[in-house]
């Protein structure tokens, strides 16, 4: 038996109503923000993603799927939405002008990492992105978004941790002094993060060794070398977000695992994940359109993990969402089953769900199908009624049955509750 590559699986009939219902509320939610769905490929050039999240990370030097094309193109299938977004709008001269762009995303992403609970090496995100203003008010808006989706969703204990990084003046300032505090332990660091120290400190304050995680943790913090214009912007973030209520975490040593961040980043961490307990965040990345060719424009966004999103919702409720028809269509004999197609499109056009048997079973297996299929009604073409040119509807609800002429199927709203 061929199986499924590692770190993949398949979404079955009796789950993917649970991706729906997720999705419906993404509309749901984007829509009440204003926000403009845009679709990318699902494969870029290398470059777009090692120039944008940079050599220093995981991503980069570890988990992507890259390949050269039959025209001996470097070929990467996206690991993450952000920088494919940002080449689109680039070359789609979207935001081109400074118009306000306010866009959503949907979609698989893949990335060559080891598969655990909520973890895949092809997974789906639920994003966001504000293009074209610098203002903290962006900031606030797309986590407000973010928090409105997971409340919409029944998620309610959460946390959300937020940091700065600042401008690229605080982030220089505050990159001596990891660079100085680090170089006292540099025998002691992970290979990666002795890596990571002359390419970019902050990344150590990332690192998931249990060594550099304990050095870290009296490392220097952000906040202290933040500049004026740094702390201002992030303290309107924050004023925004008490104003409505919305409960925060500052942690300090949030850096977010790309290298494009500026100022304001977030993550949103459940208990019900357990040790991989981070469902999504963001961030703002001022400087990345410049980075892949663009003119300077200001951004800012985020990107939920609909895996984790759906193992949440399973944690915390029971809810079972069922699926129906409106009508199965019973033929009790062979020759009635051109009628039966019939009846089943002049439903369909009116709106309806509807079913019919299509494997000539018996009439009562077919009566158990719709119980299966949990069907509303059921309309039964039988021999005594269909010689009188009539159907029986009947109420798989209360039991109820009427015998109604065959020419009431056109509307038959006005048969039923």
């Amino acid at each position: 038996m061929i199986r499924s590559p590692r770190g993949t699986n398949d979404i079955l009939p009796n789950e993917i109503n649970k991706w729906h219902n997720l999705e419906e509320a993404i509309r749901r939610i984007t829509s009440r923000f204003g926000y403009a769905e845009i679709r990318t490929p699902i494969f870029e050039a290398t470059e777009v993603f090692s120039r944008s999240i940079g050599d220093t990370s995981d991503i980069v030097n570890k988990e992507m799927y890259t390949f050269m094309d039959r025209g001996e193109n470097s070929i990467t299938l996206r690991p993450e939405m952000t920088a494919a977004l940002v080449r689109a709008c680039i070359q789609n001269s979207l935001a081109n002008r400074g118009e306000l762009e306010r866009l959503w995303y949907y979609g698989p992403f893949f990335r060559y990492e080891r598969p655990q609970k909520g973890r895949f090496r092809q997974f789906h995100q639920f994003g966001a992105e504000c293009l074209s203003s610098a203002n903290p008010e962006s900031d606030a808006e797309v986590i407000i978004m973010a928090h409105s989706l997971i409340n919409d969703l029944g998620i309610d204990d959460y946390t959300l941790n937020i940091n700065s990084l600042g401008n690229s003046n605080s982030r220089n300032s505050y990159r001596e002094n990891l660079i100085d505090y680090f170089s006292k332990y540099k025998n002691d660091l992970s290979e990666d993060s002795v890596r990571r120290l002359e390419l970019n400190p902050l990344r150590i304050l990332d690192s998931k060794d249990t060594k550099d995680i304990e050095i870290a943790n009296d490392a220097p913090q952000i906040l202290d070398s933040l500049d004026n214009e740094s702390k201002c912007h992030f303290e309107k973030v924050l004023e925004i977000l008490e104003y409505l209520n919305i409960k925060f975490n500052i942690s300090s040593k949030l850096v977010r695992g790309l290298d494009y961040y500026s100022h304001t980043v977030f993550e949103f961490q459940s208990n019900a994940l357990g040790s991989q307990d981070s469902f999504g965040g963001g961030g703002r990345y001022d400087g990345l359109f410049e980075q892949l060719g663009g003119k300077p424009t200001s951004a800012v966004g985020f990107a939920l993990g609909v895996e984790r999103l759906l193992l949440i919702i399973d944690a915390i409720s029971d809810l079972n969402i069922i699926d129906y028809v409106d009508f199965y269509v019973v033929s009790g004999d062979e020759q009635y089953i051109n009628k039966s197609f019939e009846i089943s499109n002049n439903l369909r056009n009116q709106g309806f769900k509807v079913v019919s048997d299509i494997q000539r079973k018996s009439f009562k297996s077919q009566m158990k199908d719709a119980n299966k299929y949990n069907a509303t009604y059921v309309v039964i073409l039988a021999e005594r009624e269909m010689n009188e040119n009539k159907f029986t509807l009947k109420n798989m609800q209360s039991g109820e049955q009427q015998q109604l002429p065959i020419d009431k199927i056109v509307n038959i709203a006005d048969y039923i509750e």
